[in-house]
């Protein structure tokens, strides 16, 4: 466990993408045109990516004792994270999620992620030597409030980088966002926080600037469809979305945040690190499902199809 780059900690799934033209009426059928079964959820995913893209990392989540469960480990092991801190809860089945993507890119997801398979304060107790001995601490906010603050709280008392993916929920939000040094939020999360959705890049930068406010050094607000705000105490850049056709955007915010983090972690000028997060979200929605397939050449791609603005 020591010398780990990065700690995620979320959702960890049975992910199956399946590929149709269009979703069918109520009582019709339609035939499937790819299928594909992955490690899944947000959690996964982040640490997926970073292990691509050369992190030591590994991951706090929770499966269910069961075949399934199993089978997402031993996945996890043979992309490179560690899955030492992951909670096997007894009595519980893994967590599902059925991505359905029609040929316009439009998706719909049906979840069976049983209560059991979220995080408890208690299960990140556990873990608090995981969450010390790593560089950075990745938390995804679709698990609880109180476990995600548990982890955030260990973290920035070992004097951590402390990243968020989401809106945090009240009551915890406002000491959510005081632990955070990164906050990365889309375009809905963004509502949730400030009341109103950017719709361009000036709206997507001043709510940027609005967040910054509540406690975190770097922001990435999302604006739908256009590209990404980056605000910093320093300074600002809103980066549009590389020019590739999509295909699925599920795992797009996961290569990005994870790509964000990594780039702080390298240091880089935080003009760079905004680029290189974009590229790996575009890398990520060429095709089907939320597993990221991230390289040096695939980002090398991504950076050369990010339009001037």
């Amino acid at each position: 466990m020591a010398g780990l780059d990065v700690l995620t900690v979320g959702q960890v799934a049975r992910d199956l993408v399946l590929l149709v033209d269009e979703v069918p009426a109520a009582g019709g059928s339609a035939p499937v045109r790819r299928r594909r079964e992955l490690l899944g959820g947000k959690g996964a995913n982040q640490a997926v990516a970073l292990a691509q893209l050369g992190a030591r990392v590994g991951l706090l989540g929770v499966v269910g004792d069961d075949e399934v469960g199993e089978r997402l480990l031993a996945r996890a092991r043979a992309d490179g994270v560690d899955v030492g801190p992951v909670v096997r809860r007894a009595g519980t089945r893994s967590g599902l999620i059925v991505d359905l993507v029609d040929r316009a890119a439009r998706w719909r997801y049906l979840e069976d992620l049983p209560e059991a398979t979220l995080l408890t304060p208690e299960d990140v107790a556990a873990a608090a030597d995981a969450l010390r001995s790593a560089r950075a601490v990745l938390v995804q906010l679709q698990q609880p409030p109180a476990a995600a603050l548990a982890a955030a709280r260990v973290a920035r008392s070992a004097d951590r980088l402390v990243v968020l993916d989401g809106a945090p929920e009240d009551p915890a939000a406002d000491e959510l966002l005081a632990l955070a040094d990164v906050l990365r939020a889309d375009a809905h999360e963004v509502e949730l926080l400030t009341g109103d959705e950017p719709t361009d890049p000036e709206s997507g930068l001043a709510a940027g600037r609005k967040l910054l406010r509540r406690g975190p050094s770097l922001l990435a607000v999302e604006v739908s469809g256009v590209g990404n705000a980056f605000v910093w105490p320093d300074g600002e850049v809103f980066v549009p979305l590389s020019e590739t056709p999509t295909v699925d955007d599920t795992g797009a915010g996961d290569a990005f945040v994870a790509a964000l983090t990594l780039g702080l972690l390298r240091d880089e000028p935080r003009d760079r690190v905004a680029r290189f997060a974009v590229a790996a979200a575009g890398a990520t929605v060429g095709h089907p499902g939320g597993r990221p397939a991230l390289s040096t050449e695939a980002i090398r791609a991504q950076l050369d199809r990010i339009p001037d603005r």
